[in-house]
This record gives structure tokens, sequence and C-alpha cells, in this order.
């Protein structure tokens, strides 16, 4: 297993800041973590244990109008420390999976 290391990933995510704070214990893996609001209407996610950990920061971005269709948007930041990359890949990887949305 490779060193323990810290990653930076970031997205634009289309939904609102109540639907990601409902899918996120599962993304995860219902790690408990504190919450702190930001001035923007924003917050700051942190979960830290046994010397590792993650911060999501969650910023409101204007909306996204495609027609009659408006979609509410969030840049996602997620900051992982401490994990091996192999760890800190399957973390990522699972995130972004309870984040998919299909259409059809």
């Amino acid at each position: 297993m490779s060193e323990p290391a810290r990653t930076v990933h970031s997205w634009e995510m289309s939904l609102d800041r109540a639907a990601f704070l409902r899918l996120l214990p599962a993304a995860m893996d219902q790690a408990e973590f504190h919450r702190e609001e930001t001035p923007d209407g924003g917050a700051v996610l942190v979960h830290r244990e046994a010397g590792r950990g993650w911060r999501i920061r969650l910023a409101p971005l204007p909306p996204l109008r495609l027609g009659a269709v408006t979609l509410d948007r969030l840049r996602v930041d997620l900051d992982l420390e401490g994990y091996a990359p192999e760890e800190a890949d399957g973390l990522v990887d699972r995130f972004l999976l309870h984040f998919q949305r299909g259409g059809g």
C-alpha cells in the first residue's frame, strides 16, 4: 500500500444543498461529521478519525437554466487527508456513485 497523501477534488453538481446532505451519509459510509454553516449559504463538513479524514466545502452556484427548467447547483470541494492513494480512489469512487443521476 502506498503512503498516505492529501488529495483535493472539485465538482459542480446540479442538486440543492438539502439533497446533497440527504445523500452524503451513504456516500461516505455513514461516517460521522461536523457541519459548520458558511456566510454564503454553503457549509463545511468535516470528518476526522485515526489521523486521517475528509473535509467537504459546499458553495452555492447560480442556478442552471435550460429553457423552462431551472437546476440548483453547488460547487463541491472534497479534501482527503491521510488516506493511501488506493483508499482515496475508492472513497472518491463511492462518493461519486452516490451522486450520479440517470436520465433517459
